[in-house]
């Protein structure tokens, strides 16, 4: 062998060294290998469908033990199984139906997601809150979760990817194409709030298409969420969504749940069927629906075959076009289903020479198309559009398309239609600004301005388009009132205002702060960040933070910001005055019209400083009916402690607060006293 010569003057050391190591490590393992005997057939697929487990074995000819598994596993039988099928686990489960536990017989359902053992078969009796491990192993190609392609093997969780190998980490996307990038589908999400009048009990929340994925809708009101179903067949249904469970809607699993105040529905999908979700009255208030879920694209740009070519002889060009295909039904539809989509690009159109072959002398041939490379072939050519019929609503726009073509100096002149139709021809006619008009939408009313009598409450108005964004174009004729007067049932203790006093300013408020930490969750919700420092170092400054509206998407667990508006609940405060303390130890003297700059305005600051009622003063009689006032102080809203009056504004000062006390009737002797004492007043 060469390796075992000796090294001639000049040879390196080193690599007789790595040629030495090499030979000792292959021989090792060609040794190792030769301990086993052959691996042996496949076994037979543990499951005929859903996925299932097979395996293979091999017999050490050593008489040692051999290093290494005699036992190799791979996946197969990995295709759906029809609806009717059922559950693998919830079958293993109803197998000990016939079998006495504890001398009686139980109705056995399965236990899933098990985060200790989910390789073992645990079941709990219907009707009972009894849960027994009937088998320490599941059958070979249960799955471990619910959720999860993982699938169990001799009582181990081994991890399968969606290329349904096991080891692999191959996953899906969002769209449920594995290893895919997302591209096939698009994320759908907003925000629905219910408009019932009596004589409309019912209205369309959203419509979700077939093949949708992840889908999740949040209610929150008194409305009730219902289903409408469309097969591609034809087939119309309907689920009214009547308790909590979880349902199979045309073939699709429905996961619903029903909580005093709120409905919520998922759909890990793909669906089966086009859904159509509703929303039915229950009740005065309105309800809001929040939904999110993933649309697949099922229109896409398709390149067509080459055109007939542009002569029979003598060398022509054909072309190839883009025609939109629907995915679901198969069949070629209008330009204008793949131009909804801004993810499809129409692809350019190929061009080739075709029919080289001279032509012969005889008449035999005939060119119908004489262009060759300088003479393009003749093109459709359209007009701008027309201006839409209807800004909003749904309106018609069309333009005059008709059949050019050029010669080799570059003019443009007209041609007959039939020069054209190698390529279809564009549409003259097409919906526009089929979105619906924007609408006014009114907010909660306020709190009534006064604690007694007659007063205002306020609400605001807005006008929304339909991406549910703050916009203009409203009717101000139909515009709802944003004032009205209310009246408080308590009586009060001064007179009466002739007229209802407009809104002043919340001095009754106290100052709130929250805190504590908000996390993400499935509902979309507030998440504040951390304060800022103050902007200062002495005296009067401000702090911000961030406040983002987010969700928690439980399907790919990551974290989707949202539109401000699709948070439900008070949003919290984004800025804040803060004090830090008198500059080198003066008095701090405030002046309203630098603060006005300082903090954003008036109200800012005096949610630093503001008036507040401290208790009441002593009763001035000790019984037959008294008066009590109420003691109003200046205070650190931050602090809490007492502050100088002038850092209040005296215009905001709350007014005078009486309350009656010693309502219990003096002795006899006090009243002969109080009497003669008003008669002598009035003698005088």
């Amino acid at each position: 062998m060469e390796c075992c010569r000796r090294a001639t003057p000049g040879t390196p050391f080193l690599l007789l060294a790595f040629l030495l190591l090499s030979s000792r490590t292959a021989r090792s393992e060609e040794d190792r290998d030769g301990l086993w005997d052959a691996w042996g057939p496949w076994s037979e697929c543990s499951r005929t469908c859903g996925g299932g487990a097979s395996y293979s074995l091999r017999r050490c000819l050593s008489s040692k033990s051999c290093e290494g598994r005699n036992i190799r596993y791979r996946t197969c039988s990995n295709v759906d199984c029809p609806p009717e099928a059922g559950d693998f686990r919830a079958q293993q489960c109803s197998a000990h139906n016939d079998v006495k536990y504890h001398g009686q017989f139980y109705e056995w359902l399965p236990v899933s997601n098990d985060p200790d053992n989910p390789c073992s078969l645990k079941c709990q009796a219907k009707g009972t809150a009894l849960v027994v491990e009937l088998a320490p192993k599941v059958l070979d190609g249960t799955r471990c979760y619910t959720e999860s392609l993982d699938m169990c093997i001799s009582g181990l969780c081994q991890i399968v990817g969606c290329d349904h190998q096991l080891g692999s980490t191959i996953k899906e996307d969002n769209c449920g194409v594995c290893n895919g990038d997302g591209s096939t589908c698009r994320l759908v999400r907003g925000q629905y709030k219910s408009q019932l009048t009596a004589t409309k009990v019912d209205n369309t929340v959203v419509g979700i298409p077939y093949g949708s994925r992840h889908i999740r809708l949040v209610l929150k009101g008194p409305d009730h969420l219902y289903l409408e179903t469309k097969t591609l067949q034809g087939a119309k249904g309907e689920n009214s969504l009547s308790s909590t469970g979880i349902f199979l809607v045309d073939n699709s699993s429905v996961d619903f749940q029903k909580f005093p105040d709120k409905e919520i529905l998922r759909m890990a999908g793909p669906l089966t069927a086009d859904f159509i979700v509703k929303i039915r009255s229950s009740g005065p208030e309105n309800s809001t629906v929040q939904f999110i879920f993933y649309q697949p694209i099922i229109h896409r740009w398709r390149e067509t075959d080459f055109f007939p070519c542009s002569a029979t002889c003598g060398g022509g060009y054909q072309l190839t076009s883009a025609e939109c295909y629907d995915l679901r039904s198969n069949r070629v539809v209008a330009d204008q289903y793949c131009q909804y989509y801004p993810e499809n690009v129409k692809p350019k159109p190929k061009l080739q020479e075709c029919n080289l072959d001279p032509c012969p002398a005889s008449d035999g041939y005939k060119q119908i198309m004489p262009y060759d490379i300088y003479h393009p072939l003749p093109r459709w050519e359209a007009t701008p559009w027309t201006a839409c019929s209807s800004s909003c609503g749904g309106g018609i726009q069309s333009r005059a398309v008709s059949c050019v073509e050029e010669d080799i100096q570059g003019h443009v002149s007209s041609a007959e239609e039939w020069k054209c139709m190698y390529t279809p021809k564009m549409p003259t006619v097409q919906p526009c600004n089929i979105f619906d008009c924007p609408k006014w939408l009114a907010q909660e009313w306020s709190p009534c301005t006064v604690t007694c009598g007659q007063g205002l409450r306020y609400r605001v108005v807005l006008c929304i388009d339909h991406r549910e964004m703050h916009t203009g174009g409203c009717s101000p004729k139909t515009k709802p009132h944003i004032k009205e007067e209310c009246i408080i049932p308590t009586p009060c203790y001064k007179p009466k205002e002739k007229l209802p006093v407009e809104a002043k300013l919340p001095w009754y408020k106290q100052a709130q702060e929250f805190e504590e930490g908000a996390a993400v969750s499935e509902e979309p919700s507030f998440v504040p960040e951390a304060w800022s420092a103050c902007t200062v170092t002495c005296g009067v400054g401000t702090q911000v933070r961030t406040v983002r509206c987010q969700v928690l998407l439980s399907f790919s667990q990551s974290v989707a910001d949202l539109p401000i508006d699709e948070c439900g609940g008070p949003e919290p405060a984004s800025q804040r005055p803060c004090y830090a303390g008198p500059c080198h130890g003066e008095t701090p003297e405030v002046n309203l019209d630098e603060t006005d700059g300082l903090l954003g305005g008036l109200q800012d600051f005096d949610q630093l400083y503001d008036w507040e009622y401290e208790g009441f003063t002593k009763c001035s009689e000790s019984c037959g009916g008294g008066v009590q006032e109420a003691v109003v102080s200046c205070l650190n809203k931050q602090t809490r402690e007492p502050a100088d009056e002038n850092l209040c504004v005296t215009s905001r000062r709350p007014p005078q607060l009486l309350k009656s006390c010693s309502l219990d009737p003096c002795p006899a002797r006090s009243r002969r006293d109080i009497g003669t004492t008003a008669s002598g007043c009035l003698g005088y």
